[in-house]
């Protein structure tokens, strides 16, 4: 139904019209008619019959309640990350879980809201647990409104909490068992099906330093990744399964060293998940001999561990100078797109086997660097020597002649021979060109911790108790397996979205709320950049542009 204006003669006369279909086509039929436009807008009839018809069209009162000065502004809130990550962690079943754990229990608030404004806001805006509470009154959450700080204290401390002696089976040497790994446990039981394994896992461990003590036991010091050695600090493992989805998390005292976490982690993995084989990809920090030979000693269990190309005898020795031709993996593109150049030979030193990896991109950028550091280092030789033996780079060049230094050449051509290279070990029966894509998956889990620490930004700590710590880093976790879902979600789709671009778009997505003659009505912002993508991925539908 629509108003239409109609010419007859030398006068214009409005009409009231309604179009319906009829044998196959649009008819029109006039309704009434209200007489000539001329006279009704002179007389101001239109005008009344306009106003009198918005009184049953409330969209229409709220824009004359603004022109008349009637209309009240209560507030703005950000809409868009509540709408899109409830969903998510309705999906992955966050809630579920949480509500099932918390069956027994009697805690006076609602804990699983604690729990997902907690990661929601490690997701967008960060910081300590404290200035999540402030952080929630300018966005639409729900179930939020009524929790206070010391809820939130309390639901990380639920997380943490260790559980009963009689559960504590198949607990690391590091750590006892808690709540969270009931519910890692219980989400990775929830997606598993008959296609769904752990045949192939990676795993890398960082660390993070505490502004406080950092607990009764957490808080050590130790080799700090951070390059804070002054603090104390936990070590953080993560476990990504082959798709690069995060299984779980392990938390250490700081002091604990990596080839001590490999073997531990591992039996966990099987006890936890109920896997028969396994193969652990990890970096070069877990090797040790020790390492290794209970690694082979396990039934079921198989490897893919990076060398240590300088500190390993035999891999400086035998593997590397061992001749043999190369299998291209991928060729040298001038494609930006194309895949990195990748060469890959097979090394056996008796029943060893190992993988020589090699980057010709790489390589070249190795040798531009070596060239530019020894360049600097002849030029500062002339001015002096003692100022150089703190710099690391520098120090890898130098050798002594007498009581001054003097560049060592033969380590510059031994540093050469390295360019471009990287040593795998394995005793997986996966060919080399599979055992070296494999490994280089291992950088999934790099780009996990990077997006821990900048990201997501677990820190800063300064929980006192082992046990808010733990469940602190562990909302950092479950961040990223909400990031994770949705770009699950959004690769189905064909869309891939930078994290930054997301976050973004999502708090444009606001609301106001408005007060017209005494009723609450709300005005949403226009879907802009990556919206309307990240609402159908998580499957939500477009809110309406007006609604009470």
């Amino acid at each position: 139904m629509f108003p239409r204006a109609k010419r007859s003669g030398k006068y214009t006369y409005l009409q009231v019209v309604e179009s319906h279909w009829e044998n196959g086509r649009v008819r029109q039929q006039v309704i009434a008619s209200l007489g000539r436009l001329d006279r009704l807008v002179a007389s101001g009839k239109l005008d009344g019959l306009t106003r009198g018809l918005a009184r049953f069209c409330k969209e229409v009162e709220i824009v004359d309640a603004m022109r008349e000065g009637d209309l009240r502004s209560m507030a703005v809130r950000k809409l868009g990350p509540g709408l899109v990550f409830e969903r998510v962690w309705r999906k992955v079943g966050m809630r579920a879980v949480l509500n099932e754990l918390l069956a027994g229990r009697r805690f006076e608030f609602e804990l699983e809201r604690a729990v997902f404004l907690t990661v929601l806001h490690r997701m967008f805006a960060s910081g300590s647990d404290r200035a999540a509470e402030k952080w929630r009154e300018d966005y639409v959450i729900d179930g939020v409104a009524d929790l206070e700080l010391h809820h939130l204290y309390r639901a990380m401390g639920w997380l943490g909490e260790a559980l009963p002696a009689g559960e504590q089976a198949g607990a690391t040497p590091f750590s006892p068992r808690c709540t969270k790994d009931l519910i890692e446990e219980a989400l990775f039981a929830r997606r598993r099906d008959l296609f769904t394994n752990l045949d192939v896992v990676f795993f890398d461990t960082t660390s993070i330093y505490f502004e406080g003590e950092g607990g009764e036991t957490i808080g050590r010091r130790g080799k700090s990744k951070d390059h804070r050695p002054d603090l104390k600090q936990v070590v953080v493992g993560v476990v990504l399964d082959g798709d690069g989805r995060p299984v779980c998390c392990e938390l250490w005292p700081g002091n604990t060293t990596d080839v001590k976490t490999l073997i531990p982690i591992v039996e966990r993995l099987r006890e936890r998940f109920h896997i028969g084989t396994v193969c652990v990809v990890a970096d070069r920090g877990m090797i040790s001999a020790k390492t290794i030979e209970t690694l082979e000693s396990a039934p079921g269990l198989t490897y893919i561990l990076g060398a240590r190309m300088r500190k390993q005898k035999e891999v400086k020795a035998e593997v590397l100078s061992r001749a043999g031709r190369y299998h291209e993996v991928y060729p040298k593109s001038d494609d930006p797109k194309a895949p990195s150049p990748l060469k890959v030979k097979e090394v056996f030193v008796e029943d060893r086997r190992y993988i020589v990896c090699h980057n010709e991109d790489r390589a070249q950028k190795d040798a531009a660097d070596r060239e530019a550091i020894v360049a600097h280092l002849r030029a500062q030789l002339k001015q002096g020597d003692k100022s150089l033996v703190g710099n690391k780079g520098y120090r890898r060049y130098l050798k002594t002649a007498g009581t001054r230094f003097m560049i060592d050449e033969n380590k510059i051509k031994t540093e050469a021979r390295l360019d471009g290279k990287w040593v795998l070990r394995t005793n997986t029966s996966l060919s080399a060109k599979d055992t070296a894509l494999k490994y280089k998956q291992l950088w999934m889990v790099e780009d996990v911790f990077r997006t821990t620490k900048s990201i997501l930004e677990t820190r800063p700590i300064y929980h006192k108790c082992d046990e808010t710590i733990r469940g602190h880093v562990f909302c950092s976790f479950l961040a990223l397996v909400l990031k994770a879902e949705l770009y699950e979600r959004l690769g189905q789709r064909g869309r891939h979205y930078e994290w930054d671009d997301i976050r973004r778009d999502l708090e444009a997505l606001q609301e106001t709320e408005l007060e017209v003659k005494g009723e609450h009505w709300f005005v949403r912002t226009e879907l802009r950049g990556t919206c309307t993508d990240l609402l159908r991925a998580a499957g939500v539908a477009i809110p309406s542009t007006v609604r009470r």
